[in-house]
């Protein structure tokens, strides 16, 4: 037998059999690790060995280096096997845990980000923290096979400091949980939040400090806000800028669509590769409201981009949206994404030089990172507007709409014989529910009707695959597994997903669900001491602690959409329990609020539609007829954040609609039109069958309660 053609036998820990991507990168390691469960705890408290707690996901570029150097190598295995209970955790899979570690590194530490290490004792009590780990040590960070030997010889001689120090950690992290509840907010803090952005913005590239830089849509949402409340010009150019500053640099994928994670640098040019569903969302909801603001034709074509992106290549066979994608192919970060000059030349032959001109090629290369492993490598991005590009050129910003759509394709296609980057499957609750509200937003603006399409598949496959029979939700679904209790953000995320698809289809069991899935959150999230919702429902797995997030990072948190949903519910039903609800949210943050509004613009994006004034627009005709139509389509094309609209369809005999909201009992069509009611402030005027008259209405009694 010859020896050297024998394969060497791949061994798989625990994590074989998970479901999360992120696990299952890991399942061949040589650490021994186990996935986060009862089993692992009880080993280190029987054997006295502290944790090793890992948390990352997927398609984290660090966490691939982590792994690398350390967790697929065999030294630094065999020091982590023989003294610890080695944990994995996909933080999108388990956000509560993630949440909780998260905070108490940025308490140790000061720094956050993933891979997150976290070294505990056998009862979940951290004592140490870090981001990524290099195998030894150098540029003065200790390494993992110093760091390994030395906790173990303080574990060994001085377990009970450790101890001491985790209990104080604990205390610590208590003390974030605690709210003490004040007064209402007022304007005042709209005014805070703004100067504060207006402090922090880049006047000269877009977007807010320094790099690198996030998109952060929801400080854009905020903004839109601010300018309607106040005809703040300033707040609008500052959107307008960071749009248009983005949508023409790297780290929009001008080839394939869609929005990287965040640029390294401070034009938006040198992007970090992953893509997140979150973002794709996020950021199509700013483009079309600003489109809805401005009538800018390529803020809207932006949004329905994002929309091709997702719906070509980040959309399951069950109708689901997929979580992100990898900044890494082939062991390389961004390999995809990058062109030569020679291959530009060669795809595009005689189109070419207008093309590398265009997009900045250079022969040497545009993209330089930290490591300048690689020379020649290009980033596409573009230093003007499509009217700037027009004008140079003497053509129409449609004809270079055109011109830089032909040459998309052929580098679309060629780029299709490429590796593609690793698509992280999982199917997120509450990801899903932020991309059902932009593609249902997206098709009441944009008049695309497969946008809402798309959005009522994801929601009845949410409901289908995601939904217990007493009415619960589950967070997570892959592989045809339902799993993981949900958290405040699925419901909330969600529910806002149905209001926007009610909005735009009409189709009453969209609402009839938010207000059933609202209610179920008031019941299991609630804090009936100091109001707001936990994270975590009342169910849950028991943690450290239950931690109440007002503050939003990445994402809004998940009160502050709780809030603006309990607003526009209580609006459509003139629920005054949901209105009460929401004051009761608003006291509870509002010293946070106060003490740091910059932290909480999608807050206070929700608090602006409390502030009022508040409008109600119901429709009443036949809701397949085309004045209907044309009644509720105009509606949907300009930015009245403040604003709900109901439909009491007349073909049906006992609207549904009526039960929800009775008060719509009593409203009727004139001379068998399409008619619409407009309320403001509980102050309805006479009903309209004409959509221009409607619209004036609407907006001059806005402006009046202004």
């Amino acid at each position: 037998m010859n020896m050297n053609n024998v394969k060497p036998k791949v061994t798989r820990n625990r994590l074989a059999n998970a479901k999360s991507p992120y696990l299952l990168q890991h399942a061949q390691n040589p650490v021994d690790w186990f996935p986060w469960e009862d089993e692992a705890f009880e080993i280190a408290q029987n054997e006295n060995r502290p944790v090793f707690l890992s948390i990352g996901y997927s398609t984290c570029h660090w966490c691939h280096v982590m792994a690398r150097e350390s967790f697929e190598d065999r030294e630094v295995a065999k020091l982590l096997n023989e003294f610890f209970v080695c944990i994995k955790v996909d933080r999108e899979e388990r956000p509560d845990i993630d949440h909780i570690y998260m905070t108490v590194c940025q308490l140790m530490t000061g720094r956050a980000g993933w891979p997150l290490t976290i070294i505990m004792t056998p009862d979940k009590q951290p004592f140490f923290a870090a981001t990524y780990i290099p195998k030894t040590a150098r540029f003065g960070s200790i390494g993992m096979m110093e760091l390994i030997p030395k906790i173990k010889s303080l574990w060994m001689t001085q377990q009970n400091q450790i101890v001491n120090v985790a209990q104080q950690t604990i205390n610590a992290l208590r003390k974030t949980t605690v709210d003490l509840p004040d007064d209402d907010l007022d304007r005042v803090v709209l005014k805070n939040a703004y100067r504060a952005l207006l402090d922090s913005f880049d006047e000269k590239h877009g977007g807010f400090g320094s790099a690198p830089k996030f998109p952060t849509a929801h400080n854009l949402l905020f903004l839109l806000r601010y300018w309607k409340r106040n005809k703040e010009e300033k707040a609008l150019a500052m959107v307008e800028k960071t749009l248009r500053a983005m949508r023409q640099g790297g780290i929009y994928d001008h080839v394939g669509f869609g929005f990287h994670r965040y640029s390294t640098d401070e034009r938006w040019l040198l992007p970090h590769f992953e893509k997140m569903l979150y973002d794709q969302a996020l950021l199509s909801l700013a483009y079309i409201e600003a489109y809805q603001a401005t009538g800018n034709q390529e803020f809207g074509d932006t949004a329905a981009e994002i929309f091709t992106y997702v719906l070509r290549d980040m959309t399951s066979a069950e109708a689901g949206f997929y979580a992100a994608e990898d900044a890494d192919s082939e062991g390389e970060e961004g390999k995809f994404y990058f062109w030569t000059e020679q291959e530009i030349n060669e795809i595009l032959g005689k189109d070419a030089s207008i093309f590398i001109k265009l997009f900045n090629i250079n022969q040497n290369g545009n993209f330089v990172d930290q490591a300048a492993s690689k020379k020649n490598r290009n980033i596409l991005y573009l230093e003007k507007t499509r009217s700037s590009i027009a004008r140079d050129f003497d053509i129409s910003p449609d004809e270079v709409k055109s011109l830089i759509e032909k040459f998309r394709r052929r580098l679309f296609d060629a780029r299709k014989a490429r590796v593609s980057p690793h698509k992280d499957d999982k199917i997120l609750t509450d990801w899903n529910g932020l991309m059902i509200a932009a593609l249902a937003k997206g098709s009441q603006a944009l008049h695309e009707p497969a946008y809402a399409e798309a959005a009522q598949k994801a929601t009845d496959f949410i409901l289908k695959s995601l939904r217990t029979r007493d009415g619960h939700l589950f967070h997570r679904y892959r592989d045809t597994e339902a799993a993981i209790p949900a958290n405040l953000d699925d419901y909330t995320f969600f529910i806002w997903g149905l209001i926007e698809l009610y909005e735009a289809t009409f189709n009453i069991n969209n609402l009839e669900t938010a207000l059933e899935l609202n209610n179920t959150m008031l019941k299991h999230f609630w804090d009936e001491n100091r109001g707001g919702f936990y994270f975590t429902p009342d169910t849950g797995e028991p943690l450290l602690v239950r931690p109440k997030q007002s503050f939003d990072s990445a994402m809004p948190s998940g009160n502050s959409v709780a809030l603006l949903n309990l607003l526009r519910l209580g609006r459509i039903t003139a629920n005054h329990d949901y209105a009460e609800k929401a004051a009761q949210m608003i006291r509870a943050f509002a010293r946070r609020i106060k003490q740091s509004p910059l932290a909480h613009t999608q807050f206070l994006a929700s608090f602006d539609f409390a502030l009022g004034p508040h409008s109600e627009v119901v429709v009443v005709g036949n809701s397949h007829a085309p004045d209907t139509q044309k009644m509720l389509g105009m509606l949907g094309r300009y930015f009245v954040p403040n604003a709900v609209i109901l439909l009491r369809p007349t073909e049906e005999q006992s609207p549904r609609i009526t039960r929800l909201a009775p008060y719509v009992e009593k409203q009727k069509t004139i001379d068998d039109m399409a008619t619409a009611y407009v309320c403001v402030n509980h102050t309805c005027t006479a009903p309209t069958t004409d959509v221009h008259t409607m619209l004036g209405l609407l907006n001059r009694r806005l402006s009046e309660e202004e």
